[in-house]
């Protein structure tokens, strides 16, 4: 009882805090169902072309246990959210600036013990995360790839996913296995996530909308769920150059035919009427946390 209780309280703050933050920054989860397919790549990209059009943007870097968002970035973050958590800092004093003035944010190993903490200091977490709303127009979560306890997590709370998947079979099964698991959630409301499909390194625009239709027809099918297409990266030699030499091909190459695609991508997310962005803040992000 007394734990149901808590949650019940930790769940109140929440709510509260979302009724304040009346304006709220969009929320784009971006994730995968096997690592390799090019899913970091794809948040920094789609973050700089963000900030192409006048968007400010944040990355969360929820991929715990790897640094593919600081090693693209050529930074190494001072402070992480444990810091907010345990360090007694302020969300903006973890915030480490990475090119365009794009900020960036580490999870370390913080929110991995959110529901381990007392009152006060999910209270303190939860009003800190939702100042994120007046200081960002886009907050890009890059999640671990997979269907793990923590990436289920944050597709689960994200009113907005891009889905990254690749020709590969393996990659395909993996990203129906990610649906799937999605929809067996109980979390899951339906209706409140929409679903956008990245092809990666495709050879043409037919084999990506074959993708998409592949895996689209097994959702409805047997999910009874839907997804959406956002687009696709094609196989570029630039692209492939850029993730050799761990640099941001939107910025370094920004006439390559995957920069394009990227730019397209982005602003296919930013102009889309289906967002379901009315439902959710920051703040409403991280509510799935506190169980």
């Amino acid at each position: 009882m007394y734990y149901r209780d808590q949650a019940e309280q930790l769940r109140n703050i929440v709510r509260q805090q979302n009724q304040i933050n009346v304006t709220n920054a969009k929320v784009l989860t971006v994730t995968s169902g096997k690592g390799g397919v090019g899913k970091s790549n794809t948040a920094v990209n789609l973050a700089v072309q963000f900030r192409k059009r006048g968007k400010r943007v944040i990355i969360f870097d929820a991929d715990f246990g790897l640094a593919n968002v600081e090693v693209m970035f050529g930074t190494v973050p001072a402070y992480s959210l444990k810091d907010v958590i345990y360090g007694n800092k302020r969300i903006s004093e973890i915030i480490t600036e990475g090119p365009m003035e794009i900020g960036f944010i580490s999870g370390g190993s913080g929110i991995v013990g959110l529901n381990d903490l007392q009152h006060e200091q999910v209270e303190e977490l939860i009003r800190s995360l939702g100042e994120l709303n007046t200081m960002t127009d886009v907050l890009i979560i890059d999640t671990g790839a997979g269907v793990g306890s923590n990436v289920m997590d944050f597709v689960i709370a994200s009113p907005e996913v891009v889905l990254v998947s690749t020709p590969e079979p393996s990659s395909l099964t993996d990203s129906y296995s990610l649906v799937k698991a999605l929809y067996n959630d109980s979390r899951f409301i339906r209706g409140g996530t929409n679903i956008h499909l990245l092809a990666n390194r495709v050879s043409s625009k037919d084999e990506a909308m074959a993708i998409y239709e592949k895996l689209s027809s097994i959702v409805a099918r047997f999910l009874d769920g839907e997804m959406s297409y956002l687009g696709m990266i094609p196989q570029d030699p630039a692209l492939e150059k850029a993730v050799r030499a761990q640099e941001i091909i939107s910025l370094t190459t920004p006439s390559a035919r995957a920069s394009k695609a990227y730019e397209e991508a982005a602003a296919k997310l930013l102009d889309d009427e289906t967002a379901t962005q009315y439902r959710w803040g920051i703040a409403q992000f991280f509510r799935s946390f506190v169980k």
